[in-house]
């Protein structure tokens, strides 16, 4: 399964789909209760929910908390991909309201895929600020696959200072939202570093991250937003065009290549990243090699380690070594 970097891109229209309920379609209309309904069907997930017309809108409204991730599934054409959207609600329920689940059932409302224009079945696509976070990821995927894209998300949200966290299905809230004047639930841990982020001081939100990993090294979470505000940290104010040049001139030189694979990154071509610094080592000796390859070490934190692109860059990186 090709995994995608969160991005916030301009927005999508979807105003089709934002209908407004039917009389009696209140908040707790949008969440599946704890039990039944949920994904699947029967699912006792707290954070899943099967979507329909009367449901949508704030099932959309939900990802301006925190994400959503929509299953679009056939249980009669495809009977893979119910088993998708139960792997996901499993998923989503193992971090704590960080991600909603929620499944379309094209039959049953073909209405809302035509919409989004979806051109198969299984696939998922993440929702965040009611508009698609992600390209669409076409196709099944084992559970540990399911497992390492949260994982990789997860830390993107961490990194960007997104903490808003779904409520369980059981309190009634709209699609696992916020109840009116409710505010959502922040980690305290990561507040410094996300007010930063959210100030454009990088350094700042440096500094605290810094502070969280040498306070508990096995924060996994807070080591891979101090990642990637390095990454922010190290190219604020550089001309992806310029750096780009400097990288085709100067093919060895480390600073170059670094620059343009730190740059990759935040273009979501993480791959290119990795292939670059993999390159570099490759071609590279003593001090040169080992500081590509603690560089390319950094990014691998920031992605995750679970993801595939990182197992595969590893054993990249090791075939470039030995």
């Amino acid at each position: 399964m090709t995994q995608q970097p969160f991005s916030r891109p301009g927005a999508i229209d979807l105003s089709a789909l934002r209908r407004t309920p039917p009389a009696g379609a209140g908040a707790g209309a949008a969440g599946a209760p704890a039990g039944g309904g949920g994904a699947g069907g029967g699912s006792t997930s707290a954070y899943s929910v099967a979507v329909d017309e009367a449901n949508f809108q704030a099932v959309l409204e939900a990802s301006m908390t925190a994400p959503v991730v929509l299953v679009f599934s056939s249980p009669s054409q495809s009977p893979e991909s119910a088993q998708l959207a139960l792997d996901v609600a499993t998923v989503a329920d193992e971090y704590d309201g960080r991600f909603l689940a929620a499944t379309i059932d094209v039959d049953a409302v073909p209405q809302i895929a035509q919409a989004m224009q979806i051109p198969q079945v299984p696939l998922m696509l993440v929702l965040l600020d009611g508009r698609p976070a992600t390209q669409p990821i076409p196709g099944a995927a084992p559970i540990d696959d399911i497992r390492a894209l949260f994982n990789q998300l997860a830390q993107q949200l961490t990194a960007q200072g997104i903490a808003g966290r779904h409520q369980p299905n059981a309190f009634g809230t709209a699609g696992g939202g916020l109840a009116e004047g409710e505010e959502p639930e922040i980690d305290p841990r990561y507040v410094p570093a996300q007010d930063a982020l959210a100030a454009g001081d990088i350094d700042a939100a440096v500094a605290e991250y810094q502070k969280l990993v040498d306070a508990n090294p096995a924060d996994h979470e807070a080591a891979a937003g101090l990642a990637m505000a390095k990454v922010l940290q190290r190219t604020q104010g550089v001309d992806l065009n310029a750096a780009r040049a400097a990288a085709a001139a100067h093919p060895d030189d480390v600073d170059a290549q670094t620059m343009v694979a730190d740059m990759d990154m935040l273009g979501g071509h993480v791959e290119d990243a990795f292939a670059r610094l993999v390159e570099l080592v490759r071609r590279t000796s003593g001090k040169e090699r080992d500081q590509a390859r603690e560089h390319l070490v950094g990014l691998f934190g920031a992605v995750g380690n679970d993801d595939p692109r990182v197992l595969k860059g590893r054993q990249a990186l090791a075939s470039a070594l030995f």
